[in-house]
């Protein structure tokens, strides 16, 4: 074997392993806390009248191109800091890091008027880094997990996890983007009893979709934290409100 040859094998190895922890970290089954969680849609199925495939789909285009973009942004974000960090000195590179993400994390939390779904978001965000530290272990994540407060909003959690896991930005942003349908995509096979088969048919429709919510998101993720994307769906927010208050639910948001 050339060096030539030997070397592209190596880079061939190495894009193999970081696919495959791209997988990992995108699989339902990642312990990150995800399960419990239907993205806001089954307080869409019960008070905006959501009950098939056609307007599933609706609801999910709604939330990828508003949560899902903002997720994108801050995840793309999140990560971009995490790769500048790494690349400088200890004590210089962690303090710039914590910096960058209490910045980010104010803007996040400013983009988020829910009480309840900002609780949710923090939750998630531990729960990501309790799992990050286990499987990528790394300084900077680390130091995440030693930030003061209630931990970091979910997004910036996953863009750092994904650096931590050998990810580039934009795919931190493009997978953000697809968690923020997928969540709800599976909790509507359990609230409404669709056919799986229809319901991941679905999501391979939006795969465009998610790739340019994804670009839009890493495009805009070298901004500053202020600049990063607010787009919105209030009603979301408003139905996270009332969804906490039912006695009887099957998913925790």
């Amino acid at each position: 074997m050339t060096a030539d040859a030997g070397g592209e094998a190596w880079e061939s190895i190495a894009s193999l392993r970081s696919m495959s922890a791209l997988m990992l970290l995108i699989d339902g089954r990642f312990p990150a806390g995800g399960h419990a969680h239907s993205g806001g849609f089954e307080a869409a199925a019960a008070n905006e009248k959501v009950t098939d495939i056609a307007s599933m789909e609706q609801f999910l285009l709604g939330r990828l191109h508003t949560t899902g973009l903002v997720a994108a942004a801050f995840a793309g974000s999140s990560c971009l800091s995490f790769g500048r960090a790494a690349r400088m000195s200890d004590e210089i590179g962690h303090a710039a890091f914590s910096e960058s993400l209490a910045a980010l994390d104010a803007e996040f939390d400013a983009r988020t008027p829910s009480p309840v779904l900002r609780v949710v978001s923090r939750r998630l965000g531990r729960q990501l880094v309790r799992a990050g530290r286990r499987i990528w272990p790394h300084p900077l994540v680390e130091e995440l997990a030693r930030l003061p407060g209630q931990g970091v909003h979910q997004p910036i959690a996953f863009g750092v996890v994904a650096g931590a896991a050998g990810q580039p930005p934009v795919l931190a942003a493009t997978a953000a983007a697809q968690e923020s349908i997928t969540g709800p995509a599976t909790a509507s096979v359990r609230l409404l009893g669709l056919d799986p088969f229809e319901v991941n048919a679905l999501l391979a429709r939006l795969a465009d979709d998610v790739a340019t919510v994804g670009a839009g998101g890493f495009a805009a993720a070298s901004s500053s934290p202020a600049d990063l994307p607010a787009s919105a769906g209030y009603l979301i927010d408003i139905s996270a409100e009332v969804h906490a208050t039912w006695e009887v639910r099957l998913f925790a948001s």
